[in-house]
């Protein structure tokens, strides 16, 4: 069957709509405050054990690990309530709604995400970016290993992929080929890790900031690479 669209934008949330870096920082910040440095540091060795597990963070799971360490820690209870009650949408990029209004005009706007089964979906809800694509949210375990799934929920003749992360870009690239336009979103710790951007290709555009799509002329992705506005790089 043909495509049902002749493009549809797939955007990231984690350091590319959402600035996850500062929402780690402020969870390190609390349970360092709450618990004790030694507490913080288990916990996020717990997280970051989990990650190599798994393939996403897993807060709540990790946070249930500590627990099990540490049955007695009944004040454990609130650390529940300060990932569940966390004000999400104070910590959209800035445009990062106005990106997704904007790109919607183009082609169907899918926040493509991964994670855990409870708190990614909390958090995209909280945060408002579920809202502001209609509820065209995607979230997988390991989002560029479902690709099939998501031409089966959205097929279309061209996909624009948004992301943070160059190792999710080249997979979608050798997945989709030349029917996708990969953006690489130079946001966050892993954008701006050089042992990282020395390890996979260059995506086909490179920007700074989520909200270069604000302005960025994109009616036709596979030939916006011949027509750049300021801020934004293209591989030659």
């Amino acid at each position: 069957m043909p495509p049902s669209h002749p493009l549809v934008f797939l955007i990231d949330v984690d350091n590319t709509l959402l600035d996850n870096d500062g929402i780690q920082q402020d969870l390190k910040d609390h349970l360092e405050h709450a618990y004790g440095r030694l507490a913080r540091d288990r916990y996020w060795k717990i997280l970051e054990d989990l990650f190599a597990e798994l393939g996403y963070r897993d807060y709540l799971g990790a946070l249930q690990r500590y627990r099990a360490e540490h049955p007695r820690e009944v004040e454990l209870l609130a650390m529940s309530s300060f990932l569940i009650n966390y004000p999400f949408a104070d910590r959209l990029f800035p445009e990062a709604l106005k990106v997704l209004k904007r790109l919607g005009r183009l082609g169907p706007t899918v926040v493509f995400s991964d994670g855990d089964v409870v708190f990614q979906p909390h958090k995209v809800e909280c945060a408002g970016l579920a809202d502001a694509v209609d509820g065209r949210v995607l979230i997988y375990i390991h989002k560029e290993e479902a690709l099939d799934d998501v031409e089966r929920r959205f097929s279309a003749e061209h996909y624009v992929l948004v992301d943070d992360k160059l190792r999710i870009l080249a997979a979608v690239k050798k997945f989709w080929g030349d029917r996708v336009t990969t953006v690489f979103v130079r946001q966050g710790a892993y954008a701006h890790d050089p042992k990282i951007a020395g390890t996979f290709p260059a995506a086909d555009l490179t920007i700074e900031r989520v909200a270069d799509l604000v302005d960025y002329d994109l009616p036709q992705p596979w030939l916006a690479s011949r027509v750049l506005p300021f801020g934004v790089e293209s591989t030659p």
